[in-house]
């Protein structure tokens, strides 16, 4: 398999002066009627102009002579080449593809939306140019190939696989890294280089979105259940400490039972709550 070759070309500049000297040569011939003269230097002048290249920054020439590669001009300026090259353009520009938002399954099987943005530049010409068939639509399959793997293999998110270390939705770095990696892998053999990958869109897929943000909402509320409970449990344990180190009064377990309760009552309860005067004893 061939590979890049990099040419140097010749200056235009010295072709433009050549040029010149032969317009002026063939005046002359032409004025003093010099007919093998301008035989001679009318082809001549025919393929220094034909061999005149311009190659913008970012910009580079692949070469061929009668189908056979014969190296790239990357460098930008006027030069000269051979006149008989055919001259295919490639741009080195880096370019941005945001890939259509697709629904594939995450590790556990939940249907998502998934949607990458990729800034990418040929690197290769020759790969970009012959070893695949059109490599900007290359790029567009093996990148929606990609990110179908890679929402294969990590889950959306902890609530249905607790031992994950790495998820779509919170691991935004690790994915990223591993989503590039992936593509770069799939794209070396276009000489592509991916110069960063990342994902544009996440979310559930609309047929279970509302399921998941109702179990979402769900664990947010046991969670903050279990941070009241904790607080609660801490302000009673407190509450008879206090009572029992300054002798305020002396609790039988069943009236400590019962001071435990109404105060788990009070702190874990929705509603505010309506105290009520007890103006007997304190049995009653």
């Amino acid at each position: 398999m061939k590979e890049e070759k990099i040419i140097k070309p010749f200056n235009g500049y010295l072709a433009i002066v050549l040029a010149i000297l032969s317009i002026s040569f063939l005046i002359y011939c032409f004025v003093v009627q010099q007919v093998f003269g301008i035989v001679i230097l009318l082809p001549i002048l025919l393929l220094i102009l034909k061999g005149l290249i311009v190659i913008s920054p970012n910009n580079a020439k692949v070469l061929l002579l009668f189908g056979d590669y014969k190296g790239s001009v990357k460098q930008n300026g006027l030069f000269w080449i051979n006149p008989f090259y055919f001259r295919m353009s490639l741009s080195l520009k880096a370019r941005n593809f945001e890939s259509e938002k697709i629904k594939v399954n995450d590790k556990m099987g939940n249907p998502i939306l998934i949607s990458v943005i990729l800034v990418w530049r040929v690197e290769d010409t020759f790969k970009s140019s012959f070893e695949v068939d059109n490599y900007e639509k290359f790029i567009t399959v093996q990148a929606d190939s990609a990110v179908r793997k890679l929402a294969g293999s990590f889950p959306y998110d902890h609530f249905e696989d607790e031992d994950a270390t790495i998820t779509l939705s919170t691991n935004f770095d690790d994915v990223n890294i591993a989503l590039e990696k992936e593509i770069s892998e799939r794209l070396q053999i276009a000489g592509i280089e991916v110069i960063e990958s990342r994902i544009a869109y996440l979310a559930y897929a609309p047929e279970i979105a509302h399921s998941m943000l109702r179990r979402q909402q769900a664990s947010a509320v046991v969670a903050a259940r279990h941070k009241i409970v904790e607080g609660a449990v801490g302000m009673v344990e407190s509450a008879l400490k206090l009572l029992a180190e300054k002798s305020i009064i002396e609790f039988d377990e069943d009236k400590k039972a019962a001071m435990v309760s109404n105060l788990m009552v009070v702190l874990c309860g929705d509603s505010e709550t309506k105290p009520v005067i007890n103006t007997g004893t304190l049995n009653q």
